[in-house]
């Protein structure tokens, strides 16, 4: 299958990709919209977590993380379904646009004193709409990039992705020291981010039609059904590829420990911590610790592309599952704000190493008339994981986040992610 005229040309690094119009517009256009996420991530994590208007306590908190994540979930099938079917370029424009009212409808939300399901829901369908753009911009980068080209333009984009959704949340927290941390100045640092989405639609709409696909649609011709069997045939796919299911169990292992040791990080930070020198606690201590994590994510995707390629994919994966599992006990335990920062940035950028691993398997060894959906499952099941650890560590954890329990337990899953992905990798397709 011809994805695009170049698949035949051989690698090349980022800078001689930035020299073709295409990837550099499908590039700022995930800049712009992961700026937008940092923001209303960050502006709704301060309006609920650190608002002296507002109490917060672990189960709440579990709640907070369900209203972001679960959205992955709910709506994944469905994007992946429609990715399949719909050309990404009006894809990435609508949702965009969308998700900017849905973020004005939470600003609202916090501005008006709204809690609970009120502005949950109105957060899950701002995050639940991003899943479109998330999914899209994943599925379309193949045709605006060379097959041998793949791995290296997924680890810069998606790293720098991160990065600037990371400066996003440092911009959201300077936007709440001028307005306020009360629920008018949460409002407004919220309503920020649809500064991204706007920026990002309009940037989208520069493409042309048909470029970023899909170039093949082998869904049915009736649109329901087509979605009604994206999860099942995105699970088809990813079980011919065994790099794909050896992935997303390493993957999911990082997930759920990376759930428990974020709901200890955030009450740890709220409830125990206290300023260190020029370390903080609060809300400034996980902007702190938002940095040292964009800090790794920005040297993970530099180093991951040239690590497969010398290590092989394999020894990236499991390298990257144990210096989180050492990182969790040698760093977490202690429980100490100076080593609990330092943990961030060696688990971020180990999460980061097996996102870039498993999303070039995906984007390398699946056919692109299933790639959305096999995005969307991985989504789906991504994000099911770390809503569940969260929701069993909330169940369990003291209020002022002392749970060594939990912290073993996650640096556990690490070991058991690494075994199961060897299995994984092991199986023979039939």
């Amino acid at each position: 299958m011809t994805i695009s005229a170049q698949t035949a040309t051989p690698r090349v690094g980022p800078k001689a990709l930035l020299k073709d119009p295409a990837f550099r517009r499908l590039l700022f256009t995930r800049f712009a919209a992961s700026w937008g996420d940092g923001v209303f991530r960050a502006g709704l994590a301060g309006a609920v977590l650190f608002n002296p208007e507002r109490a917060a306590d672990p189960l709440a908190i579990a709640g907070g993380f369900a209203a972001l994540l679960l959205p992955y979930s709910v709506v994944g099938p469905f994007a992946g379904a429609l990715l399949d079917r719909w050309d990404r370029r009006k894809v990435l424009i609508f949702a965009n646009l969308l998700r900017g009212l849905a973020i004005l409808a939470s600003a609202a939300a916090v501005g008006f004193g709204f809690g609970g399901i009120g502005l949950f829901s109105l957060a899950l369908a701002a995050e639940g709409i991003s899943r479109f753009i998330g999914s899209g911009l994943s599925a379309s980068l193949p045709h605006v990039v060379p097959p041998p080209s793949v791995v290296t333009a997924n680890a810069f984009a998606t790293t720098i992705g991160s990065v600037i959704a990371v400066i996003g949340g440092g911009c959201a927290i300077g936007l709440r020291a001028l307005f306020g941390s009360d629920d008018a100045g949460s409002a407004y640092t919220t309503a920020f981010a649809v500064l991204g989405t706007l920026v990002a639609a309009f940037i989208a709409r520069g493409f042309a039609r048909g470029l970023l696909g899909p170039s093949v649609v082998d869904e049915p011709t009736n649109p329901l059904v087509a979605v009604a069997r994206g999860l099942a045939d995105g699970a088809k796919h990813a079980w011919r590829a065994p790099s794909v299911t050896a992935g997303f169990i390493a993957l999911f292992a990082h997930r759920a420990s990376f759930g428990v040791s974020l709901l200890v990080t955030v009450l740890l930070m709220r409830n125990y911590f206290t300023d260190h020198g020029l370390l903080r606690a609060g809300l400034p201590g996980l902007g702190q610790m938002a940095a040292l994590a964009g800090a790794g994510l920005l040297i993970a995707g530099l180093l991951t592309a040239r690590l497969i390629r010398r290590a092989g994919r394999v020894r990236a994966v499991l390298g990257a599952l144990v210096v989180a599992a050492i990182a969790q006990s040698a760093l977490g335990l202690p429980m100490v704000l100076p080593c609990a920062l330092l943990a961030s940035f060696f688990i971020t950028g180990a999460g980061q190493v097996l996102k870039l691993s498993v999303d070039s398997s995906i984007q390398l060894d699946v056919a692109d008339e299933a790639r959305g959906r096999v995005f969307a499952l991985y989504d789906t099941l991504f994000n099911i994981t770390q809503v569940a650890a969260v929701s069993l560590g909330a169940l369990v954890i003291p209020d002022d986040g002392r749970s060594p329990g939990l912290l073993i337990a996650a640096t556990v899953c690490y070991l058991v992610g690494g075994a199961g992905y060897l299995l994984a990798r092991r199986r023979t397709i039939r």
